[in-house]
């Protein structure tokens, strides 16, 4: 549930994870039982949106600013025991994931984490010094689904897939929420993972993870790839359709795929989340070059990166204040046919 506490503040929620925090700070937080079960996170916007300034921090309930990137767990763990949070995740049908929303559906502003930056904030994409809009390739409008990523997971462009041939991307690994909430920019939601996409974009591997809002009345009867033609027919086929053509308009090429364009199933694709898990466990224990990617959190355990709230507040203070929209121009809109 997404509360509006004005006009630049929001909360979201996802389930506590003591993994990625230092045990002293866990035991901490187990003292209020309303952060017993859940980790309630707020959404501060700063500059103007639809501006090159306009940015979406992150912080807890408690006011503690986090980075989306490196802070909120990937995982959803089971529910604490005895006040003493358990490390062990549940089942693969059960298995859940948390999600970052960077564009919700039916939306053309090409957000995403901000990976370079400190905190990593969500912000618009930008191209040849312009803001970024997706085109609308008919009779797509938008993105098709909410898109986001995973938190705590990176596409290591110095590793090369056994399968792809070829080097991540450089970004947390990508999420398409198929359920039928539309969802808000910077909503935290847990998604049970149903398959894979591999795409390869400009000579990198691109992983499209499927998913589902765990809350989504159909998540139930969803499980896997099968499910989803059963019960979602022409969707897969609408995905592959839209990744491929989406940059068309911008004079690029059609995207390609490995595998032919096939989807994964949920196993493969649980193995490519792990895996880019672990990538991203490295980078941020300084283990991985970085490059340029902003490995700063405020919880990261043994992580020489980790700063102090002190930090991470002058961090989010020196961001322009939150001002009024600007307009955006109604080539947006416009249809393209291909």
């Amino acid at each position: 549930m997404l509360l509006l506490l004005r006009s630049s503040v929001r909360y979201s929620v996802a389930v506590f994870n003591a993994q990625n925090i230092c045990k002293n700070e866990a035991i901490s937080r187990l003292i209020s039982p309303s952060l017993r079960k859940m980790m309630h996170y707020q959404t501060e916007e700063r500059g103007r949106p639809n501006s090159t300034d306009y940015r979406i921090y992150f912080k807890t309930s408690d006011g503690k600013y986090i980075s989306p990137f490196h802070d909120i767990p990937l995982y959803v763990t089971d529910e604490q025991e005895n006040e003493i949070p358990t490390k062990k995740l549940k089942t693969d049908d059960q298995l859940l994931f948390n999600m970052v929303v960077e564009v919700p559906r039916w939306s053309n502003a090409k957000m995403e984490i901000a990976t370079k930056e400190a905190l990593n904030p969500i912000k618009q994409d930008m191209k040849k010094g312009k803001l970024r809009y997706v085109a609308n390739v008919f009779p797509h409008r938008g993105y098709i689904w909410n898109y986001g990523a995973l938190p705590q997971t990176w596409e290591d462009p110095n590793h090369t897939d056994k399968d792809t041939k070829c080097g991540g991307d450089n970004d947390p690994i990508d999420v398409c929420d198929i359920g039928s909430k539309v969802c808000s920019r910077g909503e935290v939601i847990q998604v049970k993972v149903l398959g894979v996409l591999a795409m390869i974009d400009e000579g990198e591997t691109d992983w499209k993870i499927i998913a589902i809002n765990a809350e989504d009345p159909d998540a139930p009867e969803l499980n896997s790839i099968s499910d989803v033609r059963k019960k979602k027919p022409g969707h897969l086929e609408a995905t592959v359709d839209w990744f491929k053509k989406y940059k068309v308009p911008d004079g690029k090429p059609e995207n390609q795929f490995a595998f032919n364009g096939q989807f994964k199933d949920k196993d493969f694709a649980v193995q490519v989340i792990g895996s880019t898990h672990d990538h991203w466990r490295a980078l941020v224990q300084k283990q991985a070059k970085a490059g340029e990617i902003n490995c700063q959190n405020a919880s990261v355990c043994d992580s020489p990166f980790k700063c102090s709230q002190e930090e991470a507040s002058a961090i989010v203070q020196s961001a322009p204040a939150h001002g009024e929209a600007l307009p955006v121009s109604a080539e947006v809109d416009k249809w393209h046919f291909l």
